[in-house]
């Protein structure tokens, strides 16, 4: 498996942020299938990807997933990314019944503190052994 296979769905995140590479460790740890592809959205593949720095009309700041030729951003896409994760997790796909407007305001209510609450990193750090593989360069 090449670490340029971008094949599958792909999570694009936050690459400093420590509450985002905290949430890629849970990922990495319950993706039993090894089905997600990850980049940090600051890097040259997370760039390319995306494109302009547009999704959906709204600038880039938070989670996206690539998935069948969709991008979803924010509170979309993490309920997408737990529907495919094994259980108990999956159950989580049950939040789409919460409406939108909702989700997205607690959504964004810890993405505008994550720095403040969580912290960040200088750099983006490089993942290690095993899961290296899972990270497009």
């Amino acid at each position: 498996m090449s670490a340029t296979r971008r094949d599958g769905p792909i999570i694009l995140f936050d690459g400093v942020c420590n509450l985002c590479h905290a949430a890629v460790r849970f990922i990495l740890a319950h993706d039993r299938d090894s089905v997600f592809r990850f980049a940090p959205l600051e890097s040259r593949t997370g760039g390319e990807i995306i494109g302009d720095g547009l999704v959906e009309g709204r600038s880039v700041d938070s989670v996206i997933l690539v998935q069948d030729g969709a991008r979803y951003v924010r509170s979309d896409a993490v309920i997408r990314i737990f529907a495919q994760l094994g259980l108990p997790w999956r159950a989580l796909g049950v939040l789409r019944i919460v409406p939108r407007p909702l989700r997205e305001a607690a959504y964004q209510l810890v993405a505008r503190n994550r720095y403040r609450w969580f912290g960040r990193k200088d750099i983006c750090p490089r993942p290690d052994g095993e899961f290296r593989d899972r990270f497009l360069s």
